[in-house]
């Protein structure tokens, strides 16, 4: 069991810092998802001959742009979260964000489209790793897990809620509003982000959390425990690309994060062709995917702390190949809507856990402070090159193969994770093995 510290201590205003952080850094990431969602509701309208008339083709192909820049930039901006704090580098993404989304709503340009959500796709990739490293620098390594499990909900959360508002805003308003509305709430919430956000405790005139909690402070390598570097250098940014445990976080991303997106973009496709039935019945069901995204990252960091001992590989590995099962026999289940909608509950659950551990938390914990966000930026620029293996491969795959050629090569990537990741069961970073050795 673990002997984490409580998460709420003694000091009122080291407490306040701390738990204004997790607010408005939670605020911030489900606040990314308003400007990324309204192009996907804007395309509904942009494809009818008497509004755009855009093609199949050329949606994919606005996609596939913000795809790639979403991947390049996940790498880009975790070295700079690192490098320069996460306050410039998240205050200009959403900054550039909000303005990309009001060009995207005043285009008619399908070039145009094209690049602003190129744009688009670099100024979202600025959210996770910069933010991951702000939590990290106020939540101390033996509380992690349940803190950084309850702040994952933020892009399942998000999710749902952008998807609503922009669709409710563009079928009042137009689609054009779609991407203004939200884009101003954004703007709403850049402007709490510049109020309420600080880096480190130390911004504030608070001592580090380890200080505060009595833990050892991060250690990344033995070379530098021998010769510390500030934050931010190149060697310990150099130090995290090298590290192999954050290599293997990463292609553990790249083998988990095709199924994810793989059922979000097709999923409502999935249960129109078993079904039938519609729209409403088909996005209400794939729905449930995500929702259970909210309880399993919660669940998750409970495990990882309460019973794991702040081991996130356990809870993962359990998890994906558990997950790995469920893919394999998806298609096998009777085709009711009671029996998919529980069956991608279920998946929503076995998925979402081990994703917010691998890309939150444990790129975090090994990392470390110093270097938590170019491990993370590391880490999901895999997971998002696997994102766009995922949205392409069942049209690929589905035409020749079927549903269950999709699933089985699913769950056949998810099941190498977890057997690339077993070995690894008891992994911890330094500063926690000396810490349990003491």
């Amino acid at each position: 069991m673990s002997n984490a510290p409580k998460l709420f201590g003694n000091d009122p205003r080291y407490e306040r810092w701390r738990w204004q952080i997790f607010g408005i850094t939670w605020l911030a990431y489900a606040g990314f998802y308003l400007t990324r969602k309204s192009f996907s509701v804007a395309k509904i309208d942009l494809s009818k001959p008497e509004v755009l008339g855009l093609s199949d083709g050329d949606l994919a192909r606005i996609d596939a742009a913000y795809l790639t820049a979403y991947a390049i930039g996940q790498f880009v901006w975790g070295i700079a979260g690192d490098k320069f704090g996460t306050r410039r580098v998240v205050l200009g993404g959403m900054l550039g964000s909000v303005i990309a989304a009001l060009a995207m709503g005043a285009s008619s340009l399908t070039v145009a489209f094209g690049v602003l959500f190129f744009i688009q796709g670099l100024c979202q990739s600025t959210g996770w790793a910069p933010l991951s490293k702000n939590l990290g620098n106020f939540f101390s390594r033996r509380e992690r897990g349940v803190v950084m499990g309850a702040w994952c909900s933020n892009y399942a959360v998000g999710g749902l809620i952008a998807s609503i508002f922009a669709g409710a805003v563009g079928d009042w308003f137009g689609w054009r509003y779609a991407f203004f509305i939200p884009a101003l709430v954004l703007f709403g919430i850049w402007g709490l982000f510049l109020l309420l956000q600080r880096n480190r405790p130390e911004d504030v005139g608070l001592p580090p959390v380890e200080v505060y909690h009595q833990e050892n402070p991060d250690v990344p390598l033995a070379a530098e425990a021998a010769h510390p570097e500030p934050e931010g250098s190149w060697r310990v940014i150099l130090d995290v690309l090298r590290n192999p445990m954050v290599l293997l976080l990463a292609a553990i991303y790249f083998l988990l994060k095709p199924a994810r997106y793989a059922i979000l973009f097709w999923g409502p496709k999935y249960i129109n062709d078993k079904l039938g039935g519609g729209m409403t019945l088909a996005g209400g069901l794939s729905a449930m995917f995500e929702l259970a995204g909210v309880f399993s990252v919660v669940v998750a960091g409970l495990l990882s702390d309460k019973i794991f001992g702040s081991r996130r590989m356990p809870v993962s590995v359990i998890y994906l190949a558990l997950l790995a099962v469920a893919l394999f026999f998806l298609d096998k289940m009777p085709p009711t809507a009671w029996m998919l909608g529980g069956a991608l509950f279920l998946i929503g659950m076995l998925t979402y856990a081990p994703d917010s551990l691998i890309s939150g938390t444990a790129a975090v914990d090994f990392g470390t402070k110093k270097g938590a966000s170019t491990a993370s930026g590391l880490i999901n620029c895999a997971g998002s090159i696997g994102a766009v293996v995922g949205g392409a491969l069942p049209g690929l795959v589905q035409k020749q193969w079927g549903w269950q050629g999709v699933f089985t090569v699913l769950g056949a990537s998810v099941l190498l994770a977890a057997l690339l990741l077993l070995p690894k069961w008891n992994a911890l970073p330094v500063e926690a093995k000396t810490t349990n050795s003491s």
